[in-house]
């Protein structure tokens, strides 16, 4: 009896899990454990017991998130964004865990923004974060405080080697938690908003590794070019970045605005909406 219940709390805790991280997984989970009890009655092989399931999810996801979800998203107002090209994800994981759905304007924006960069900076990618899950506003992206209704958009920084050479890759494995910090006599909201008590502000920081860092140079010259083509396209509303890089890159625009001590840092990346 109480290998059933802690088995039922298992397979509750993974729905959870699978939902809060792909927001379809948890469907898929029930299908294949649905799926796997139908074959079961069929397979005497104790081998093919032992993985059916594991191999089942794999295909049933592999199968929803390629074919069923990107037209099932359509209907939610939103498209995926391209999983490679000059505009890419900076890590695959973001398509696999679908958390690159944006709205068709959002997705025309970035891509006309890419296309004009690349002529003024050949031989570099946009390497997008996260965007949104492909249903329903107000479902969360965690760990994002917004992100819920396909309007959002992390783009990651541009870097170069210390050679000078342009370079795709960036400190971070992830895109996040890599900073390009305040310099002395620059504005430090990391430090003002840690005074007043938001734990959470560096976080990332703290638990992304560093060692990367010195095997790059931050291209504030490209980040600031794709920064202000994307403030001034009229379908953008707002841009996040930390108030030191917005002065150290010389960028004016009203619609780069300080995010608030709530959320996280943004001089590891930028935030785009859209209205």
């Amino acid at each position: 009896m109480l290998r059933q219940i802690l088995r039922v709390f298992g397979i509750i805790l993974l729905f959870a899990l699978l939902t809060l991280l792909t927001q379809v997984g948890g469907v898929v989970l029930l299908i294949t454990l649905a799926g796997s009890l139908l074959i079961r009655r069929f397979v005497d092989h104790s081998m093919v017991k032992r993985f059916m399931s594991p191999l089942l999810f794999i295909v049933l996801y592999a199968v929803t998130i390629v074919v069923v979800v990107p037209p099932l998203a359509k209907q939610y107002g939103r498209v995926a964004l391209p999983w490679s090209g000059n505009l890419q994800p900076l890590t695959i994981w973001t398509c696999l865990l679908n958390r690159h759905y944006v709205t068709p304007s959002l997705k025309e924006m970035v891509t006309e923004a890419t296309e004009v960069f690349l002529k003024e900076h050949p031989g570099r990618t946009v390497n997008y974060l996260d965007a949104n899950f492909p249903f329903k506003n107000e479902f969360p992206l965690w760990p994002h405080l917004s992100h819920d209704d396909g309007r959002k958009l992390d783009i990651a920084f541009f870097y170069a080697t210390h050679s000078g050479e342009v370079t795709s890759e960036v400190p971070s494995a992830i895109g996040y938690g890599v900073c390009e910090g305040p310099l002395p006599g620059e504005v430090n909201y990391p430090e003002r908003c840690a005074a007043k008590g938001y734990w959470q502000y560096s976080l990332l920081a703290k638990l992304i590794p560093q060692g990367r860092k010195s095997l790059y140079t931050f291209d504030g010259e490209a980040t600031a070019d794709f920064a202000t083509l994307l403030v001034k396209d009229h379908r953008t509303q707002k841009l996040f970045l930390e108030p030191h890089l917005k002065e150290r890159l010389k960028l004016r625009s009203s619609k780069i605005r300080f995010h608030g001590c709530q959320a996280v840092r943004h001089d590891d990346h930028i935030h785009v909406q859209v209205k």
